[in-house]
């Protein structure tokens, strides 16, 4: 078998694995907000429950991401997977349990709305799979240990083509299981069933890729290179988490602060369309709950082929810095096209949302799997998500409030993020240029 044939092959179960990620989380998220009105809790308390994820997200990415390095990624993974699974069988209990009062308030800032002990047991099920939601930043790390370096994109681009299709066909799962006579609960137990499926693919199928932390002599002096370690090295026979990778020398690596800038830069324009495009589209373009699905659901479907069959034909003859280039621009010209308020060119905008983000984002990650080396390869990923994380509370809040303030021209604000990271791409060129070299 050649060598690309065996890496195509083994990254198919952490494909599934983070397939069956995204189907159990667009499994409930749906109808999430039914659930926090019908516990007592009012648009504050859904806003709260929804940034737990991210904010505990935020605090354990880098910590599961460090672990990973020193521990080996398939230990990790499992550890990930079996908070997510702790957590939807908490979210279960959630709606199992009466509706017990612990709190009534009532304020002008806050509103009217009652704390409740399911809503209590939410915010700890979002709250516990965000702290434990690092296995995103692991599951990249391990692709990057198993892909060589040519394959990369295309394996990164094969990785969010894996969670599109499990937001495809989550929230249409969730529509078939609640019209049954058990309601939410049944959606809420699938996703049970599916988190304990994933934990068992883990443990029984995902080889290790990393056994342990290579025990390296790492010199800051000498940090500047690209897998920021010196020439002394000893057998993998050390699991010193004292000798391991640390943060503050993983910031110190070239270029690494620059990607963050570029992660936290696109994930705020993202969650300002995610949180101001629902509102926009019943106010303005006065669509339905399920037209708005039906949008979301064709975007999914495009990501998937620009990512999968598209990326892959693409990226043997352009490198991620000109692909990542490329996508910046077409994906900021999206978000212009939006704030026309136009029907037609909402769906012209969602063509270019899928061409920009699926040329884009793979080429991104692969860049920076690039630039982080081999044995900084987890902690690197694990900041990037807390990057990400914290991009995500603030484009959550700021993109709702921004369009109570300004409207549609909200979109323009997501442009005007995305077209800076456009600008600083250039540098890309250069980058990718170091790191044939040092090849």
């Amino acid at each position: 078998m050649s060598e690309d044939a065996r890496y195509d092959l083994s990254i198919f179960p952490i494909l599934l694995v983070n397939f069956i990620g995204a189907l159990g989380l667009s499994l409930v998220l749906p109808f999430l907000v039914f659930l926090v009105e019908r516990f007592g809790g009012n648009a504050v308390i859904y806003g709260l429950i929804a940034s737990m994820y991210p904010a505990f997200q935020m605090i354990g990415a880098p910590l599961l991401g460090k672990w990973s390095d020193i521990y080996g990624r398939k230990k990790i993974l499992f550890l990930s997977q079996l908070g997510t699974l702790l957590s939807w069988l908490i979210f279960t209990l959630a709606l199992l349990i009466p509706v017990i009062l612990v709190l009534d308030v009532s304020s002008s800032p806050l509103g009217k709305f009652s704390i409740t002990l399911p809503l209590l047991l939410l915010l700890v099920a979002r709250a516990l799979d965000g702290l434990t939601g690092g296995n995103v930043s692991v599951a990249n790390a391990y692709l990057a240990d198993i892909t060589s370096e040519g394959e990369r994109s295309k394996n990164f681009g094969r990785m969010s083509v894996s969670m599109n299709l499990g937001f495809i066909v989550g929230p249409a799962l969730a529509g078939i299981l609640s019209v049954t006579i058990y309601g939410e609960l049944l959606p809420v137990i699938a996703a049970v069933i599916i988190s304990f499926i994933g934990t068992v693919l883990i443990a029984l199928y995902v080889p290790e890729s990393k056994e342990c932390f290579r025990s390296m002599s790492y010199d800051v002096s000498n940090i500047r290179n690209r897998n920021g370690i010196s020439s002394k090295s000893k057998d993998c026979t050390e699991n010193d988490p004292s000798s391991s990778p640390k943060l503050k020398n993983a910031l110190k690596l070239d270029n690494i602060p620059f990607m963050l800038i570029i992660y936290f830069l696109i994930f705020l324009g993202f969650n300002m369309f995610y949180t101001a495009f629902p509102v926009h589209a019943i106010g303005i373009l006065e669509w339905s709950v399920a037209e708005l699905g039906i949008f979301f659901s064709i975007l999914s479907l495009l990501l998937v082929i620009i990512e999968g069959p598209v990326l892959s034909h693409v990226s043997r003859y352009f490198s991620d810095a000109k692909m990542a280039i490329f996508g910046t621009a077409v994906l900021g010209t999206n978000f212009v096209l939006l704030a026309s308020g136009d029907f037609y060119m909402t769906y012209l905008a969602a063509v270019f949302f899928a061409i920009g983000n699926g040329f884009m984002w793979p080429s991104l990650q692969s860049m920076l799997s690039k630039i982080a080396g081999k044995d900084y390869q987890g902690v690197v990923q694990g900041v990037s998500t807390s990057s990400m994380s914290i991009a995500s509370i603030i484009g959550l809040m700021a993109g709702g409030l921004l369009y109570e303030l300004i409207g549609a021209a909200t979109f323009l604000v997501a442009a005007a993020m995305v077209y800076l990271v456009f600008i600083l791409s250039f540098r890309l060129l250069s980058i990718e240029s170091g790191i044939q070299n040092i090849q």
